[in-house]
């Protein structure tokens, strides 16, 4: 038996992306992306079905998702390194958090 969408019918667009945003949306979302991926078909938005696509190219895929996808964390940071991050946002015209999440990146990528 086909599964009911829990998709509200969306007035905008707008109202469309934000339920896709929402956890709710996400969580459906990725159901259907995993159940996809089990049926070895992937849905386009024609709503045409491709064949099984290879095994690397996904493992590719998965990690590009995973270099989108954030997770909220909870860091203590010395209040010195956090007025620095916001007087650097202030010049360049971004958030404070978008400086720290890119000194982290370069950070990592030195180290790493």
């Amino acid at each position: 038996m086909a599964r009911k969408s829990t998709k509200p019918a969306p007035k905008t667009e707008l109202e469309e992306a934000e339920w896709y945003v929402s956890p709710e949306g996400r969580r459906q979302t990725q159901r259907a992306f995993e159940r996809a991926l089990r049926s070895g078909t992937v849905v386009r938005s024609s709503g045409l079905k491709v064949p099984k696509t290879d095994a690397k190219v996904l493992a590719r895929l998965v990690e590009q998702a995973k270099e989108r996808a954030t997770r909220p964390v909870s860091l203590r940071i010395p209040i010195v390194d956090l007025e620095r991050a916001r007087k650097i946002a202030k010049k360049t015209g971004v958030g404070y958090q978008s400086v720290m999440k890119q000194a982290l990146r370069e950070g990592l990528k030195r180290v790493g």
